[in-house]
């Protein structure tokens, strides 16, 4: 019986040592490598994820700062399809003299694509930012293959420059930054946020004496 009582304790104890022995390698071998966590992927500062983009910047406060020699050399990519002088020739494109104000068909002469000579309006600087943005959305169906310029001071400086051939239009007022609230307002809420703060104090103060009692 007492063989058997000892026989019994040493299984016993070899099985804890072997328990003991395959958690520890366990965390050993597995000591520098890291978990997995449960939602993969990370933010990277400085880069957007693809949930949404920047919001785009008004074309109005783009070109109060364009710069019109910086948009006749972006206009460079232009010339192979289209002259911007006065009395040019169309070419695969239509000439763009004096085009701002002006419908969306307006050059005599010119087969424009029915998706864009449908177009109603004329051509302003918000609708040829859309334009030089992507000519294939902004009227499906469009002959124009040009695809569009991704950089925002691009596209307004070569609305700036192209306005400048013949057009010379205003441009729009860029949107009023919100004004800060008049000296009484801001007394106002200040004053405001105090009495909200006094009465959480005092809502807190007067749960912990309840809870005391």
């Amino acid at each position: 019986m007492d063989n058997n009582n000892t026989i019994a304790g040493w299984v016993l104890a070899g099985g804890i040592a072997a328990l003991g022995f395959s958690i520890l390698s366990g965390k050993y071998f597995h000591a520098d490598k890291n978990e997995r966590p449960e939602t993969m992927g990370f933010v990277i500062e400085g880069v957007e994820s693809s949930d949404g983009g920047a919001e785009e910047v008004p074309m109005s406060m783009m070109l109060a700062k364009a710069d019109v020699a910086a948009g006749e050399a972006v206009f460079r990519k232009c010339v192979a399809c289209h002259t911007i002088n006065e009395g040019g020739a169309n070419g695969i494109g239509p000439n763009l003299w004096n085009s701002f104000g002006k419908s969306h068909g307006h050059v005599a002469g010119f087969a424009y694509s029915d998706a864009l000579s449908s177009v109603e309006g004329n051509w302003n600087f918000d609708n040829m930012n859309a334009w030089l943005i992507s000519p294939r959305k902004y009227a499906p169906g469009t002959k124009m293959t040009f695809a569009g310029l991704s950089k925002p001071e691009d596209r307004a400086n070569v609305i700036a420059y192209m306005n400048a051939q013949g057009s010379n239009l205003p441009y729009p007022e860029p949107p009023a930054a919100e004004e800060a609230p008049a000296d009484g307002e801001a007394v106002a809420e200040a004053e405001a946020d105090a009495a909200a703060t006094e009465v959480a104090e005092e809502t807190v103060a007067a749960d912990e004496a309840a809870a005391a009692e």
